[in-house]
């Protein structure tokens, strides 16, 4: 296989195998493969985790009217605070 890599890319492979943490060319073409397949197996972790959060919402029935200074001062009354600037 072949690979063509642009100047930068190029020069980041050389420092990395002048640094010492890796012995040639394709230990860091490796290396970075397998980063891109990790990263690839977490967004679709994530993707999918998101779908399911997606589901359930749908799920729970439709949406309802929502006041936030409402809600705050029902979460105060509950708790025995009141809110700066109320």
């Amino acid at each position: 296989m072949h690979v063509s890599l642009t100047p930068k890319l190029e020069e980041l492979v050389r420092e990395k195998v002048e640094s010492g943490l890796y012995n040639n060319a394709s230990e860091v073409v490796r290396e970075a493969l397998r980063l891109m397949a990790e990263q690839d197996e977490v967004y679709h972790l994530k993707l999918e985790r998101l779908r399911h959060a997606l589901q359930a919402g749908e799920n729970s029935g439709p949406a309802k009217e929502f006041d936030f200074d409402t809600f705050m001062s029902e979460v105060e009354e509950e708790a025995g605070t009141e809110r700066e600037g109320s």
